[in-house]
């Protein structure tokens, strides 16, 4: 299911830089991800819509940038947007970092084309870090901390 969902054309836009990645990825990072939360408490979750069983996108703590810890990160299908529910799940990510991983911050990323994924971010409290060119692309970094 992580593979059909990074590879969906909304997600993988700004996720994937639009390339449709391998299942052979997908399934390292299923792997990492396992080993995440065995190790450390955290990971990628999926996302439920409201029809029981129906998986519309992932959230949660990864490794992006070198970063010194995870970012918040959360994937969403196009049908699903505009109704809150990646706010939502953002929210109780952070809320997850701050009362069970004792974060004293947590920054997420995303491409400044990504207006709706700023939203989000300053949704549940987040400030605007600043702006980096990473890879030829503007990228946006957020920040809240847990004060």
């Amino acid at each position: 299911m992580f593979h059909k969902l990074s590879i969906d054309p909304f997600i993988r836009k700004y996720l994937w830089d639009d390339e449709r990645i391998p299942f052979s990825l997908a399934q390292e990072i299923i792997d990492k991800n396992n080993e995440y939360f065995e190790q450390r408490g955290f990971g990628l979750w999926k996302m439920e819509g409201k029809e029981e069983g129906k998986i519309i996108g992932y959230t949660g703590l990864w490794y992006f940038f070198q970063e010194d810890q995870p970012q918040l990160i959360y994937a969403i299908r196009e049908k699903y947007t505009k109704q809150g529910l990646a706010t939502e799940a953002a929210k109780r990510i952070l809320d997850y970092a701050f009362e069970q991983l004792q974060f004293s911050y947590l920054v997420a990323s995303t491409d400044e084309e990504n207006r709706e994924s700023m939203k989000v971010a300053k949704k549940i409290g987040m400030k605007r870090r600043e702006k980096k060119l990473i890879d030829g692309k503007p990228t946006v970094f957020f920040e809240i901390r847990r004060d």
